[in-house]
C-alpha cells in the first residue's frame, strides 16, 4: 500500500535518479572499503566525507524546492531547519563523549565545564539516547516551521515580504546560538565528537556508512516529493502557486496547504542537517548565517525550479566548482558565485534542468513537424507512393 502510493506518481525520469542515488550510495562505499588505493576503482576517504556532504546539501536544496518551485513559498531562511537538525544531532555525539572529554566529566560537555556550569540543562535531558535525538530531528525544525508559518500563513504573508521575515528568523537564531548562556557552545559551537551509535567516527566504515545513509535519505526524500507533486494534493500545491486567490475562491484552505508543505519541508531539512553533522565533525551559529540560505536559494536556481531534480544537479555543481574555487583563487569564489546566480537569472530562468527540457522539446517538435510535413506534402506523398509501387 505504501509503496504504491510512493511509486505511483513517479515519472520516469525522477524512478531513475533515485535509483542512480541508490545506486552510488551502494557502490562508493564498497569502493572505498573493499578495493586497494591502487585499483582504478578506489574512492578515497575524502572523497567519501567530500561528497557525503554535497549529498546532505542536494537534500536541503530538495527541501526548498518543494516550497519556493512547487508552491512559490521563497523561503530565505531553510538554513535555520537545517542548523537546528545539526544541532539536535550534535548534542546527541556531544552525550557519547562523556568522561573521554578533556575535562573527563561523564555527564557535562567539556565547554559547560569551562564556563563553570554546575548542571546539565534540562533541555539536553534525553540527547544520550539516538531515538530521542533522531525524534528531536524532526520535531524541533519541524515545531519552528509550524509555529511560524500558522502566523505567516494565516496573516496572508506573501511574496518578498515572507521571504525577508524568513530571513529574520532566521539571523534572530544565529544571534541566540552565539551566546554563550544559551548552553550551544556559544561560538564554537559543538565538536569534537568521537562516536555514533557506538562506531568511531573516524573509521572510514563509519564514514562510508554516512555516505550510504545521505544517499539513501536523499533518494528517499526524492521519491516521496516526486509523489506528492504528482499527486492531487500537488495539483493544488501548483494552483497556489499560480493563483492563490483563485484557488481560495474555489474553496481550497490555502493556508494549510502552505502550512503542511512548509513543515514537511523543514523536518525533510532537519534530516539533511543531521547527516551534515558527523559528517564534517562540528555545528556552530555559521550555519544559521542568511548568507548560506540564499546560497541554497542559488543552488536551486541554477539547477532548475519546480523540477526536483534540478537542486540536486545545481546543489553538487556549485559546491564542486566551490571546493574548486576556493582551492585554486579564494578571492574569487564570492564574485563568481553572485555572477553565476545574475547570469542564470538573465540567461537560463529555468535553471540547467528547465533549459535542457525546454531544448529537447524544442528538438522534438522541430523533428515530428518535419515528420508531418512530409506526409501532408502531397507531391512528397504522390513520390513515395511512385517509389514504393516500383519496388
Amino acid at each position: 500500500m505504501i509503496s504504491a502510493f510512493l511509486f505511483r506518481g513517479l515519472a520516469g525520469r525522477i524512478a531513475w535518479v533515485a535509483a542512480a542515488i541508490a545506486l552510488i550510495g551502494i557502490l562508493v562505499p564498497l569502493s572505498n572499503l573493499f578495493l586497494t588505493p591502487e585499483h582504478a576503482l578506489y574512492v578515497p576517504d575524502y572523497i567519501v566525507s567530500l561528497f557525503g556532504k554535497y549529498l546532505t546539501y542536494a537534500l536541503l536544496a530538495l527541501t526548498l524546492d518543494l516550497v519556493w518551485g512547487y508552491c512559490g513559498i521563497l523561503s530565505l531562511g531553510h538554513g535555520a531547519f537545517f542548523a537546528l537538525g545539526g544541532y539536535a544531532m550534535g548534542m546527541y555525539l556531544m552525550r557519547q563523549i562523556g568522561s573521554r572529554g578533556v575535562y573527563g566529566d561523564p555527564i557535562l560537555p567539556d565547554f559547560m565545564v569551562f564556563l563553570n556550569w554546575k548542571e546539565l540543562p534540562w533541555y539536553w535531558y534525553g540527547f544520550d539516547q539516538f531515538w530521542f535525538a533522531a525524534l528531536m530531528v524532526l520535531a524541533v525544525p519541524g515545531l519552528l516551521a509550524f509555529v511560524f508559518g500558522w502566523f505567516a500563513f494565516r496573516s496572508r504573508v506573501t511574496g518578498v515580504y515572507l521571504s525577508i521575515i524568513t530571513q529574520a528568523m532566521t539571523y534572530a537564531l544565529l544571534l541566540a546560538f552565539f551566546r554563550n548562556d544559551m548552553g550551544f557552545g556559544g561560538n564554537n559551537g559543538l565538536t569534537d565528537f568521537k562516536d555514533i551509535l557506538g562506531y568511531t567516527l573516524q573509521e572510514p566504515s563509519t564514514r562510508a556508512g554516512l555516505f550510504a545513509a545521505a544517499a539513501f535519505a536523499l533518494c528517499l526524500a526524492l521519491i516521496i516529493s516526486s509523489a506528492i507533486v504528482r499527486s492531487k494534493f500537488g495539483k493544488v500545491l501548483l494552483a497556489t502557486r499560480d493563483a492563490e486567490s483563485r484557488a481560495r475562491f474555489l474553496g481550497y484552505r490555502v493556508e494549510h496547504v502552505k502550512l503542511f508543505v512548509f513543515t514537511l519541508s523543514a523536518m525533510m531539512a532537519g534530516i539533511a542537517g543531521a547527516l551534515y553533522v558527523p559528517l564534517v565533525g562540528i555545528i556552530n551559529p555559521g550555519e544559521f548565517a542568511p548568507a548560506n540560505s540564499i546560497e541554497v536559494v542559488i543552488w536551486t536556481a541554477v539547477g532548475g525550479r519546480g523540477t526536483l531534480i534540478g537542486p540536486i544537479v545545481g546543489a553538487i555543481t556549485v559546491n564542486l566548482g566551490k571546493s574548486w574555487f576556493t582551492a585554486q583563487f579564494p578571492e574569487y569564489w564570492l564574485f563568481v558565485l553572485g555572477g553565476l546566480f545574475v547570469a542564470v537569472t538573465l540567461f537560463m530562468p529555468r535553471g540547467i534542468l528547465g533549459t535542457l527540457s525546454d531544448a529537447t522539446g524544442k528538438l522534438k517538435s522541430l523533428g515530428s513537424g518535419k515528420a508531418t510535413a512530409l506526409v501532408q506534402d502531397p507531391a512528397d506523398a504522390s513520390e513515395l507512393r511512385k517509389e514504393g509501387e516500383a519496388s
